[in-house]
């Protein structure tokens, strides 16, 4: 069991997906300082606030919080689209990969049915 588990921790596509994920999330923390150091003052200068925290339903004794709901929509909404720029920018600085269809080199068995094809053909002329 213990050989098992080594063996699948020791495959790329785990070790790529731990990379992945604490790389994804040094990503999330600077994407998150972005949005709430740079882009919501921003945005606040011409909404004049952002912050809709302080907004609550009070029903009884229960508090809803729809304000802290749409604060995060919107932070959703803004690091999506800073992340779809960012990706947007990476795909035109990296090359893309060019497929051109090739044919594939012909087996040795090709080679030789071919040259059976082609004697039968100038015995029959």
């Amino acid at each position: 069991m213990i050989k098992e588990f080594k063996e699948f921790i020791a495959r790329g596509n785990v070790m790529d997906l731990a990379v992945g994920v604490i790389v994804g999330a040094a990503f999330t923390a600077i994407v998150n300082s972005l949005v709430e150091n740079l882009i919501n003052p921003l945005l606040g200068i011409f909404i004049g606030s952002i912050d809709f925290s302080d907004l609550v339903l009070t029903v009884g004794k229960a508090h809803f919080r729809y304000g802290a709901f749409i604060n995060s929509v919107i932070n959703f909404l803004i690091i999506a689209f800073v992340v779809f720029l960012l990706i947007k920018l990476l795909n035109k600085l990296l090359p893309k990969p060019t497929e051109e269809p090739t044919d594939p080199e012909p087996t040795g068995e090709e080679k030789y049915l071919k040259e059976i094809v082609d004697l039968l053909k100038k015995d029959e002329k």
